[in-house]
């Protein structure tokens, strides 16, 4: 059993990063896949070109696993590179999914890198396997790649934006070739991407945190439809696409971006305190400690405890070095694993009425263990706060959330969900409240995806193009 099956939250994404024309290229995106480990543990890779050649590394597990020392002194040879951090959405976990995916075309060579989820990749893939195509992995990437071959213009831009007119769904691209790097933002803007400098050199990240890493100044959001073009001449600006109804993804803010991240002109942190203070207007409670379960919850606690003026204290620690798979010999053992991930603060909680705010429940069973922790601890109350709407419908936009059946708020009440957990209330931030954080008043159009709350959905969701897709 893995402890993503009893920590019950929400898998992480993707990461991508790309930089041309810097002597340091690949170490460059090596920090920068290190700052933005937090969106994917699975696999890592990295591939540079110099001009003419290419050269790849990738592996399983985190950045530091899968790029070895010793291969460093190869990527170096490239000036120019795109790098990956993967948790599987599509495709099975394993090596010849990892990224960037890479391929050798007669007109050169070609790395793609990419974070989200193609929802009509199964009927492109089935499209493509009947006239002839080949596929390396199971992965929904290797799909665009086959599309951009098949498109056949003399012009690399063109085929990417022909490839990209079939595709549906959620992604931020990035595409690495002899002598240009190109970064493409899907046309609803649900995943982020940004675009930075470092001297000469421009990069392109899932999230600015790459950038203070590696001393990247930022330029500017990718826009919705956009394709930016990097080369030795500089930076060109076109479109693939014309930008739809904006949609980018709340869980950005909720949970998976780094505090320190700035999408879209929010800062990460900021939105999560607002968070929190706006969940206390909400449902306030008496209570003697406000705690947050690390790490994405902790912003929205300090919210909680300013607007509240109850004290903000430590009350979980998170064991950070607890390995990605471990041994449960027992269920006994297995229904207090939980505590591998985290353990209470005794002295903290005993003997208080606590209040313990949480991103999301999913599942809720590990919102129940945490509960029973805190009254393990000596708590004589909690009172579960969650900084987000609840939970009903499953994302197919690159989060591998459970099905809904297994989305605990999509067939239960709040009360019942309490009763579930064991705690004393349990209140949940309405989807209303929750976009005043972006100055988003009185429920109008807020250019935000909250599908997993309210069942809306911006794109088809995997709509059978198959049978639209002309013959080439």
């Amino acid at each position: 059993m893995t402890d993503d099956e009893i920590f019950d939250k929400w898998h992480e994404e993707c990461g991508v990063f790309g930089i041309f024309g810097h002597p340091n290229a690949a170490q460059l995106t090596y920090y920068a896949l290190v700052a933005l480990q937090h969106r994917g543990q699975e696999s890592a890779g990295i591939a540079t070109v110099d001009g003419m050649k290419l050269y790849h590394q990738k592996g399983m597990g985190l950045v530091a696993e899968a790029i070895p020392n010793e291969a460093m002194p190869r990527l170096s040879k490239g000036q120019s590179a795109v790098g990956h951090v993967r948790y599987s959405t599509t495709g099975v976990s394993q090596l010849l999914n990892a990224q960037p995916l890479v391929f050798n075309f007669q007109r050169g060579n070609m790395a793609l890198a990419h974070n989200g989820n193609l929802v009509n990749a199964h009927q492109l893939h089935s499209f493509l396997e009947r006239r002839g195509a080949i596929f390396q992995s199971t992965s929904d990437t290797e799909v665009v790649a086959h599309l951009i071959a098949r498109a056949g213009n003399p012009d690399m831009a063109d085929n990417i934006r022909e490839a990209l007119s079939i595709v549906k769904g959620a992604y931020a691209f990035c595409i690495l070739t002899d002598d240009k790097l190109y970064a493409m933002r899907d046309a609803n803007g649900l995943r982020p991407m940004v675009l930075g400098k470092i001297g000469d050199a421009y990069c392109v990240s899932s999230e600015s945190c790459a950038f203070d890493t590696i001393g990247a100044e930022i330029v500017r959001d990718i826009e919705p439809g956009e394709m930016l073009i990097i080369s030795k001449d500089g930076i060109e600006s076109t479109r693939f696409a014309s930008a739809a109804k904006r949609a980018l993804c709340t869980f950005e803010y909720i949970y998976f971006a780094r505090p320190d991240s700035d999408i879209d002109g929010f800062n990460v942190h900021a939105v999560r305190k607002d968070f929190g203070k706006l969940l206390y207007r909400e449902h306030p409670v008496e209570a003697d400690v406000v705690i947050g379960v690390p790490d994405s919850s902790i912003s929205s606690a300090i919210g909680y405890a300013e607007e509240s003026g109850i004290p903000y204290e430590i009350g979980l620690i998170k064991n950070r070095y607890i390995g990605r798979t471990f041994i449960q010999p027992s269920q006994e053992l297995r229904a207090r694993g939980v505590k591998l991930k985290l353990n209470a603060v005794r002295k903290i909680v005993e003997g208080k009425r606590v209040v313990m705010i949480d991103d999301s429940i999913v599942r809720g069973t590990t919102s129940g263990r945490i509960v029973d922790m805190l009254r393990e601890a000596g708590a004589v109350e909690v009172h579960v706060r969650i900084a987000s709407p609840p939970v009903t419908h499953s994302c197919f936009y690159g989060i591998d959330t459970s099905a809904r059946h297994e989305l605990i708020a999509s067939n239960k009440t709040v009360e019942e969900i309490r009763e579930y957990i064991g705690a004393d209330s349990l209140s949940y931030l309405t989807e209303g409240t929750m976009m005043q954080a972006f100055g988003i008043m009185d429920g109008k159009d807020h250019g935000h995806c909250n599908a997993c709350f309210n069942g809306k959905y911006p794109t088809e969701v995997y709509e059978d193009l198959s049978k639209s897709i002309m013959d080439r």
